[in-house]
């Protein structure tokens, strides 16, 4: 990417730029969506957290989503909170100091989350160490690989749950230390004493320029679980999956309130695809989702190729942050900085999760039984496709 593509923070600074103040209104509407017929809220930051933000240099963004008032239930008010960052020193310095700089760089912006009063916390993808995957050399990447149940940054993460009463997904390179020592790219979910929960695994690997992960670990076999915590019943996406339709619709199916989309994403790739995925899912499955992606850009020791035919190259690209919130009632949350480390927030009311089903009535409409045989025989290997042909062609 480009030097002056990286140092476009904002969108949002761009439009605020240039817009008229009384144009930019329904701008942001048409772009953003309203909560209850208004620009969704702002919510107020801390001093704790503000100063710790300026200390350590990294933003902070908070925002609060808001559901109709109902007669039998109260509002279930949840804070969530997802967090973006570049590494912390570069990927030639021995692997402990490689993760230890992340872990001292992540404990300060957790602590910003725990002044912040946050419940739920989601870091990015695989957020202890480079993404190195598309280099695919085995060594030393791979030592960065952990178990799920006892690795370094899951006792991290355990005693930060601890610390602060917060539910925390933690992505990290799994080693699986009961099935031969294979390596999944797996989210651990820490309950709010610190407790694991259980681990998500990501279903889809991509095949796509540099982004083939195949050589480190190949697609869960664990489902689509959701897991139900004290603030709700949380699923994880990671990254690729999110170019999945029926995958955001099976968390969905099996109860999301929550779906976290931990990335790690280039802008000559994705960019323009960043804004719409995670909200269309947020809207057409009725929960909320928390779109995460790394920042920066990482510089590798060695050339590597890709299936793009572009020349060797020691980095993947600029990884664009721009992490956001999106509502099941269409709104989202202003984004994360493009070039800086962040802390977005939101506060939410997960009733809206039902309100919006029983406005829109897509799971009562949704035709899954069609679906199930459609799917059922397209997976045959004598399946034809329903296509008719106009006899005029013949």
């Amino acid at each position: 990417m480009s030097a002056p593509q990286q140092k476009l923070e904002k969108m949002e600074s761009v439009l605020e730029k240039y817009i008229p103040e009384d144009e930019l209104k329904e701008v942001k509407r048409v772009l953003y969506g309203l909560n209850r017929g208004k620009p969704v809220a702002k919510l107020p930051i801390t001093k704790e957290a503000q100063d710790l933000a300026t200390k350590y240099n990294f933003e902070i963004v908070a925002s609060k989503i808001e559901a109709e008032p109902e007669q039998l239930r109260p509002p279930r008010i949840v804070r969530m909170g997802i967090i973006q960052n570049s590494i912390a020193a570069p990927t030639t310095d021995p692997v402990l100091d490689q993760y230890l700089a992340i872990e001292s760089k992540i404990e300060k912006m957790i602590d910003a989350a725990g002044a912040m009063g946050v419940n739920v916390l989601c870091l990015q993808e695989t957020w202890h160490m480079p993404f190195a995957f598309c280099t695919r050399e085995r060594y030393p990447w791979v030592e960065f690989a952990e178990s799920a149940s006892n690795g370094r940054s899951v006792q991290f993460i355990q005693r930060m749950a601890r610390k602060y009463n917060m539910v925390i997904v933690s992505p990290i390179l799994e080693r699986d230390d009961v099935h031969g020592s294979t390596i999944h790219n797996t989210a651990v979910v820490v309950g709010n004493n610190g407790n694991i929960i259980g681990k998500s695994r990501k279903n889809h690997i991509p095949r796509t320029g540099d982004f083939n992960e195949s050589t480190y670990y190949m697609e869960s076999e664990l489902g689509h679980p959701v897991f139900h915590t004290v603030f709700g019943k949380i699923g994880i996406n990671i990254c690729y999956g999110r170019h999945h339709n029926l995958n955001w619709l099976a968390y969905g199916l099996n109860g999301a309130e929550i779906v976290f989309n931990p990335s790690a994403t280039v802008g000559e790739l994705s960019e323009p695809m960043w804004g719409v995925e995670a909200r269309n899912a947020s809207m057409t499955n009725n929960y909320y989702v928390g779109s995460i992606n790394r920042v920066g850009t990482e510089h590798f020791p060695n050339e590597f190729t890709s299936g793009n035919g572009k020349p060797a190259h020691k980095d993947f690209g600029h990884f664009y942050g721009s992490s956001y919130f999106s509502s099941p009632d269409n709104c989202r949350t202003e984004s994360s900085s493009r070039v800086l480390d962040g802390l977005n927030i939101a506060e939410v009311d997960l009733n809206l999760c039902q309100q919006v089903k029983d406005k829109w009535n897509f799971q009562m409409t949704g035709r899954y039984s069609m679906y199930a045989d459609f799917l059922t025989q397209y997976v045959k290997p004598d399946y034809k496709p329903q296509i008719v042909v106009d006899p005029a062609m013949k």
